[in-house]
């Protein structure tokens, strides 16, 4: 299972101001399963996100690759965005600057906890 880094934004009860993260994932072989800090996400096409919660489906997220231009947030959206430390290095160098824009960002350390097997064991009941 390849690790990348991804945004990652709560959309239900919130819409482009809900919580936001950056940090790695675990994709799953088929690309179908996205697990992020003890979650994990499958496609699903509605409405303003592109991903529920496996355990909480009434959880909508909006899930990408961050972009280039730092601007991960929707246009219409504000607050700032929870990074995980120890990617920093990467999405600096992806985006191409030299350090953080703190009015942009919360840094905070996210536990890599990939929820694989729980999950896997939940979907293979369904």
């Amino acid at each position: 299972m390849p690790y990348e880094i991804k945004y990652i934004e709560l959309k239900t009860g919130y819409n482009d101001n809900g919580p936001a993260w950056i940090g790695y994932v675990k994709t799953s072989k088929t690309g179908t399963t996205i697990y992020f800090n003890d979650h994990a996400f499958q496609k699903w096409n509605c409405g303003n996100g592109n991903y529920i919660d496996v355990e909480k489906t009434d959880q909508v997220y909006w899930i990408s690759g961050v972009k280039k231009n730092g601007q991960d947030r929707h246009w219409a959206g504000n607050g700032k965005i929870i990074i995980d430390r120890k990617v920093i290095p990467y999405y600096l160098q992806l985006i191409g600057q030299e350090q953080l824009d703190l009015s942009r960002f919360i840094i905070e350390d996210i536990d890599d906890a990939f929820p694989v097997e729980r999950i896997e064991a939940r979907l293979n009941k369904q």
